[in-house]
């Protein structure tokens, strides 16, 4: 299995998101955009809940039967013209594709947005071989001109401001010295402008594909501005790519699945485009390509059937549970070091490329439980978290510091005759040397917290004792001097 991370500096890449001001101000776009319609279009939907009920069983379902509905899918590939190949890992993955665009005679290769390939690091396994990519996807391909992983897996460009994407259109567009990049609109039609050429030129399109049906065959892609549909009925090639778990048995369960992506990962009812793609062209089509290849990747998918992270394979990459994270919206996707970001990749990753790379990342999630709540196929993802931190815990994979403080706990916790009343004690000095604000600046030990916000004094009496009848207490403060 091939899959490269940099999660190892996962802290040291948060504080420099964190003092990082044009990045947070780009991140706002999550809490005043994409979570806010994604709320708006649920309450649109009184059945939503039953639906993330249908999905959650559906996927189930799929991958309790996945050995045959994949067997499925490619007979009805075949049968359609297309043809199936299995890609036990990244490299096997890279080796097909890249043999397709040679059989083909390619120089030129369109990519549709897809995830997958971003796992793959097929881009740059193509260009080394001598082939042209060129992302048509907008935010794909405004990362692709600034040398940049998506820092998204739905909106991919989310951490750049408009200033960012004119610079970098003025750096690598020719010939467009004086054009206007003023507005978002001016922005878009340069972009339009310039892949229409490539569009007309490449001799394969390479796509992902958000589900594949075993019933007919057919690969289905969800977008919202065409640029997919372009990339796979231009060429004469079509490629595309996908993990063994996105296949769905039938067409109305790939219904289902779209009812939920939508509303769950944009706030729309459905995307702008919607396309099912059937084999390659036939006699009586409008358009359409010459050769239709499915590519099946697994690296490191079916390790996870029948294991504790087997609902992870549910996920249909909606990117709802990083809109919604707070620590995905303080630091942003880049900081996680990996493709997949957000508390979907803080489980994912791990069992990719192994959890000795990817310790800090089941680390960074407050268990506040927003993931879970809106995820459309209902994934535990705190519950996968907390089964990541044990390991990572058993593996003695977490640290020194770590570990001995929680020993230190654990030796107070075990003996309450010597716990409470020290807790008690902690509990009143805390509060007083706290004074009139009722937080803490600067906290010995705690200088991780007290970096970027204030941390709050006890309140009072504990928890324990307010539920053994004891009254609770706050402790007094005097107000602060004006």
């Amino acid at each position: 299995m091939s899959f490269q991370v940099q999660s190892q500096d996962f802290i040291a890449r948060s504080k420099d998101a964190l003092g990082d001001a044009p990045l947070q101000s780009a991140l706002g776009k999550l809490r005043t955009g994409l979570s806010v319609r994604r709320r708006e279009a649920v309450a649109a939907l009184p059945e939503f809940e039953a639906l993330r009920e249908e999905a959650a069983a559906l996927r189930d379902y799929t991958l309790a039967t996945l050995d045959q509905q994949l067997e499925t899918f490619e007979a009805q590939v075949r049968a359609r013209g297309g043809e199936v190949h299995w890609a036990p890992d990244a490299a096997s993955a890279r080796a097909i594709i890249l043999e397709l665009c040679q059989r083909y005679g390619a120089k030129k290769v369109l990519k549709g947005k897809s995830m997958v390939t971003e796992e793959l690091e097929l881009n740059e396994h193509l260009e080394a071989h001598g082939l042209r990519c060129v992302e048509t996807d907008l935010g794909e391909y405004i990362v692709q001109l600034r040398r940049e992983r998506p820092s998204h897996i739905v909106a991919p460009a989310i951490h750049l401001r408009k200033e960012d994407v004119a610079e970098s259109f003025a750096a690598h567009h020719v010939g467009r010295e004086h054009a206007d990049r003023s507005t978002a609109e001016a922005l878009m039609a340069e972009a339009r402008e310039e892949l229409r050429a490539h569009f007309l030129s490449a001799e394969v399109g390479i796509t992902g594909a958000n589900f594949a049906i075993a019933e007919t065959g057919s690969t289905v892609i969800v977008t919202n501005e065409g640029n997919g549909d372009l990339t796979q009925s231009l060429p004469k090639v079509h490629i595309a790519v996908t993990g063994i778990e996105k296949v769905v048995p039938t067409l109305e369960d790939a219904s289902t699945l779209l009812r939920v992506l939508a509303r769950s990962a944009t706030g729309q009812e459905a995307s702008v485009y919607t396309t099912f793609s059937t084999g390659p062209r036939r006699p009586e089509d409008p358009d359409g390509p010459e050769a239709f290849h499915v590519v099946l990747v697994d690296n490191g998918r079916s390790a996870m059937l029948g294991t504790e992270f087997e609902a992870m394979l549910r996920c249909i990459r909606c990117g709802a549970c990083l809109n919604h994270c707070p620590v995905y919206g303080q630091v942003g996707g880049h900081a996680y070091g990996s493709v997949y970001p957000g508390p979907m990749g803080a489980v994912l990753t791990p069992q990719l490329a192994g959890l000795d790379d990817t310790v800090h990342l089941p680390t960074a999630s407050t268990f506040c439980g927003a993931c879970e709540a809106v995820c459309p196929v209902k994934i535990p993802l705190p519950s996968l978290l907390r089964r990541w931190r044990q390991r990572a815990h058993d593996a003695r994979l977490d640290g020194d510091r770590a570990r001995w403080l929680l020993r230190f706990w654990a030796f107070f916790a075990a003996r309450p005759w010597l716990y409470h009343p020290l807790l008690s004690a902690a509990t009143t000095v805390l509060g007083r040397l706290a004074g009139p604000t009722g937080s803490f600046r600067r906290l010995l030990g705690g200088r991780a917290w007290t970096e970027s916000r204030n941390f709050p004094a006890p309140e009072g009496g504990s928890f324990l004792a307010s539920l053994q009848g004891e009254e609770f207490a706050p402790t007094p403060r005097k107000a602060p001097s004006r």
